[in-house]
């Protein structure tokens, strides 16, 4: 008999030649719990673990092909989008997913860069928020994507918006979310603390010790976690907490190959297993 077919999980990003972010941390994230991904190109960056340096969105009919033809031949569990690049790439992967509504889709906003570098413009951000987020399970964004995508009118041009997280999250419910999940990386607390919002309200509030350093890929590795969860059969308040508890160890777990930052570890439970058994003979 054959073996079976694991989950497939359908990954929208663009590509990081350092495996530390984009597309390479999601396939092994998504490999690391289970699933299979399907790699669907949207960019390519020139980049270190310090910083990207330039970029290079795929033609949309392109990226409309990779997903087109590839669907075409396997049935996926769910879609976890990234880094899209341009207005055309939005509308394309819309159209796409709007055709498996019945897949659960994982939006990780990629707005910038860890160092800051931009991925959207404002044109890009508000084809998300009209395209997109109406077909989104749940969008993953770090506190200064969540104001920066329910930011409004004169909100908009206030770069240090302190729109409160939970109006940021009620605007993107009310915009077509199902689910918003908020991480507080970036806000100035002792703990990091995560909190998942449901058209109710908050639903559940996770704090996480804060790790010294910084990481490259952590948001991707939480979004991609959460996909292959949900590509698993659990549901959203289960997969949150199993998705933040697997990227909080592959973050303790990080390394520092180059001169910029650490990188998550997804695979830590292979070296802990190995290490088990006394490493290889």
């Amino acid at each position: 008999m054959p073996n079976p077919t694991p989950p497939v999980v359908m990954i929208f990003a663009a590509s990081d030649p350092t495996s530390g972010a984009g597309l390479q941390a999601d396939l092994m994230t998504v490999s690391s719990m289970g699933c299979h991904g399907l790699t669907i190109v949207t960019g390519l960056t020139v980049q270190d673990t310090a910083g990207v340096e330039d970029f290079m969105a795929i033609d949309s009919d392109f990226v409309n092909d990779q997903a087109r033809v590839v669907l075409e031949d396997m049935p996926v569990s769910s879609f976890k989008i990234g880094v899209m690049g341009s207005v055309e790439t939005v509308a394309v992967v819309a159209e796409i997913v709007s055709d498996y509504p019945d897949i659960p889709l994982v939006l990780d906003p990629v707005l910038t860069s860890g160092r800051g570098d931009n991925f959207a413009d404002d044109d890009v951000l508000g084809a998300i928020r009209e395209l997109l987020i109406p077909q989104t399970t749940i969008i993953t964004p770090n506190s200064i994507e969540a104001r920066r995508l329910a930011a409004m009118g004169d909100e908009a041009e206030d770069e240090s918006s302190s729109l409160a997280l939970q109006t940021c999250a009620a605007r993107l419910i009310e915009w077509g979310s199902e689910f918003v999940l908020i991480t507080g990386t970036h806000e100035n607390s002792g703990e990091v603390i995560n909190v998942l919002y449901g058209e109710s309200g908050m639903m559940r509030s996770d704090a996480w010790q804060r790790l010294p350093g910084s990481y490259h890929g952590s948001g991707c590795t939480l979004a991609s976690a959460l996909a292959a969860l949900l590509a698993n059969g659990l549901d959203i308040p289960e997969a949150v907490r199993e998705a933040q508890e697997y990227t909080w160890q592959a973050l303790a777990a990080g390394f520092r190959p180059g001169m910029g930052q650490n990188l998550p570890d997804r695979f830590f439970w292979a070296r802990e297993l190995q290490a088990g058994h006394g490493g290889s003979s």
